[in-house]
């Protein structure tokens, strides 16, 4: 269990207890389960009373947890007969996104995903999740294929941003991206995004222009990163903490701005402390969110995929 600044106390007294377990199994004749179990109740009470009152910062922390589920796992556990698809048909593959043709409760569908990796040699080959400009052109023709043969599209989103590298910005960065988000508001099929992790600037919304957006308890999703954001208004990268509660990119927060349609909620501790139980629950949330658009026309579903983004501030500029 990798433990985050804010839980060093909780890992202290986790380690303690498994230090006590571990001297019971070497020593046949110790007894300490009672002393065991006490510290399991205090390290409880502890991580509950961290977990209802964290922060912006300590959320994205957690939203950034290297044990969370990828999007991977979620596919692994959600779909059935997943098969990939790759490339931009124009310069080649991002391994930063990842999306193809699956079935979902035994419904045909496109399922399209930002892909961190889970390890050194993973995250480097998926670039940490921040996809180039034929990452977002393979996600295009994705939804292409999707609208024309009128399968619903399923998107996982989890990425600092796009990459903003040299090479990326020469193929064209910031014109792949408007496409992506075009093409979200363009395909006349159910539309679906879930943010798993990091929601990060325009190479996350790119994936979650969508009817419906949900969002993990303890996910982000903003404009840009906290220590980006800091680095700009103060020129000071260590302001991240204020800025991330400036820049309101909780789930709470976007709930309340009717910018996320449904918050799902996660383990005690964050999604990495019970990985299937938060794959079971996003699963559940888009059979619910999909369902709720069944019977819907084209023509309908684009007008109101429009009408959501055109009214999003509309209530703040009215007041």
């Amino acid at each position: 269990m990798n433990y985050l600044d804010f839980e060093k106390a909780l890992a202290e007294i986790e380690g303690k207890a498994e230090e006590l377990r571990a001297l019971a199994r070497e020593s046949k004749g110790m007894d300490v389960e009672a002393e065991a179990r006490a510290l399991d109740e205090k390290a409880l009470t502890m991580l509950t009373d961290l977990y209802k009152s964290l922060t912006a910062w300590q959320k994205c922390q957690v939203a950034r947890h290297p044990d969370r589920p990828h999007c991977r796992d979620y596919i692994d556990a959600l779909f059935t007969e997943y098969t990939p698809l790759a490339g931009d048909r124009n310069f080649a593959d991002d391994h930063a996104v990842m999306g193809g043709l699956a079935r979902f409760d035994d419904r045909p569908v496109m399922v399209i995903g930002h892909e961190k990796g889970h390890d050194t040699k993973t995250r480097i080959e998926r670039n940490f999740g921040m996809a180039r400009p034929e990452g977002y052109r393979k996600a295009v023709r994705l939804l292409d294929l999707a609208d024309r043969f009128n399968l619903p599209v399923i998107t996982l989103v989890d990425t600092p941003g796009a990459y903003p590298g040299k090479g990326a910005e020469e193929r064209g960065q910031s014109e792949a991206i408007a496409r992506s988000t075009e093409k979200c508001l363009q395909i006349g099929v159910p539309l679906v995004s879930v943010i798993i992790g990091e929601g990060g600037s325009g190479g996350a919304v790119a994936f979650a222009t969508a009817d419906k957006l949900a969002m993990l308890e303890h996910s982000i999703y903003s404009v840009i990163s906290p220590e980006g954001c800091a680095s700009i208004l103060w020129k000071d990268g260590g302001k991240m903490r204020e800025a991330a509660e400036a820049l309101r990119l909780t789930a709470q927060d976007l709930s309340k701005l009717g910018i996320c349609d449904k918050v799902i909620r996660e383990p005690l501790g964050g999604a990495q402390r019970d990985r299937p139980a938060t794959i079971a629950s996003v699963g559940k949330a888009i059979g619910v969110l999909l369902s709720a658009m069944d019977g819907k026309s084209r023509d309908d579903l684009i007008k109101a995929r429009r009408r959501k983004f055109l009214d999003i501030g509309s209530k703040g500029l009215a007041a």
